[in-house]
């Protein structure tokens, strides 16, 4: 069911706007003001938005440019609502990033027609943005055909269609992230969304706020109330990578959100369900985090429903042959340049370093390689620049 937001003063207004979608079978809110409107809207994911321009204290324009700019964008439509004729109005509300703009009094069809295409535009661009997702994770594969690649394939064909939690395990570098996406992606939450967290780059005085939003003044520097990560990832796959580096007070919070499928944003008493799938990942040894005290035990046992143990590169160098073709292919192509090639020596000479960054180590030495070196890259080539 559809959720749409109706903000104007005038009271007429708003009980026949929402009568009016309400018998259509639409969740309908309403706000008597552009600043309740605004705190509705950040608060709650709307799938429509329609607007007086003509408010005190806050007027549509403002509200649509408070709603359509910074980091906090959102990108649901917004239609217009104008007793004045303006065209300037109407142009500038437009360049702003109004959906339409609709004229008092207003028409019952030019209502249903503007909601039906409204909801239908942001339809389309949903689905847009997902199957760019899935382009771009499809980007993200396993090369490789050692046993070792092949059983983290393996497991990752059983566990994508279930439920199951997983922690993804294993140096920097290796492709734990590829892991997370390929799971996402073949799971019946592909069509979800999937948010994104690496602890370990968000300071712990933050990743409480970073995972489970938080309210207007809760502290310092919150201006407005902010959804969480978790709210984010609802019907669809929070990946938490790094959690290994996350306090022991947000894994606390963690580990409720798990048990009891809600969370409470900082500087709040309510509680709100969430339905999302967790994958995490981590580099470090989460049993000798315990043993340390720097680890939750009950948490850990929470996201190891599933172990997938991503292999070193110097534990697969096998490999390499595949992955160099792989990456030579995929950055001659960026760079615009005939493909080049690396002959028998100079893939044995990959193959006897030491990798201690992993793939991602080893795309950054082939990308050198094929910017310093000719159209076919040789041993001689490997031990200048590797």
């Amino acid at each position: 069911m559809a959720k749409i937001l109706i903000i104007d003063d005038e009271r007429g207004i708003r009980n026949t706007l929402r009568e009016i979608l309400a018998d259509e079978g639409f969740e309908v809110d309403v706000a008597e003001n552009g600043k309740q409107g605004l705190e509705m809207a950040q608060a709650k994911a709307y799938d429509l938005i329609f607007t007086d321009i003509k408010m005190p204290e806050m007027d549509g324009i403002e509200l649509l440019t408070a709603l359509k700019s910074g980091e906090e964008a959102i990108e649901t439509p917004v239609v217009m609502i104008s007793g004045h004729g303006d065209v300037e109005t109407a142009v500038q509300a437009l360049k702003i990033g109004a959906y339409d703009f609709l004229l008092k009094p207003l028409d019952l069809n030019r209502i249903l027609i503007t909601t039906k295409n409204a909801l239908e535009s942001k339809s389309l661009k949903q689905e847009t943005k997902q199957l760019r997702k899935k382009v771009a994770a499809k980007g993200l594969q396993m090369i490789g055909e050692s046993a070792a690649i092949t059983r983290v394939r393996e497991i990752i064909d059983k566990v994508a269609p279930t439920e199951a939690r997983v922690l993804i395990t294993g140096p920097n570098g290796t492709g734990k992230e590829v892991v997370a996406h390929m799971i996402h992606e073949n799971s019946a939450r592909a069509n979800g969304p999937m948010v994104e967290v690496n602890c370990a780059a968000i300071p712990s005085e933050l990743i409480e706020s970073e995972l489970f939003g938080h309210m207007k003044g809760s502290f310092t520097g919150a201006v407005k109330d902010r959804a969480g990560k978790f709210e984010q990832a609802d019907g669809g796959t929070l990946f938490l990578d790094e959690i290994g580096d996350m306090s022991l007070a947000a894994q606390t919070k963690v580990l409720r959100a798990l048990q009891e499928s809600e969370i409470t944003r900082v500087g709040s008493d309510k509680a709100i369900k969430v339905n999302v799938r967790v994958l995490a990942a981590t580099n470090k040894d989460l049993q000798k985090e315990i043993e340390a005290g720097n680890f939750r035990e009950d948490l850990f046992h929470r996201l190891n429903v599933i172990p997938i143990a991503v292999p070193a590169l110097n534990d697969r160098l096998e490999d390499i042959p595949l992955l160099v073709d792989y990456f030579a292919e995929q950055i001659c192509a960026e760079q615009g340049i005939a493909l080049k090639t690396f002959d028998k020596e100079a893939i044995k000479a990959l193959q006897g370093k030491n990798w201690t960054g992993n793939i991602r180590q080893l795309r950054n030495v082939v990308e050198r390689l094929i910017i310093l070196a000719g159209a076919k890259i040789t041993k001689e080539d490997v031990e200048a620049y590797a």
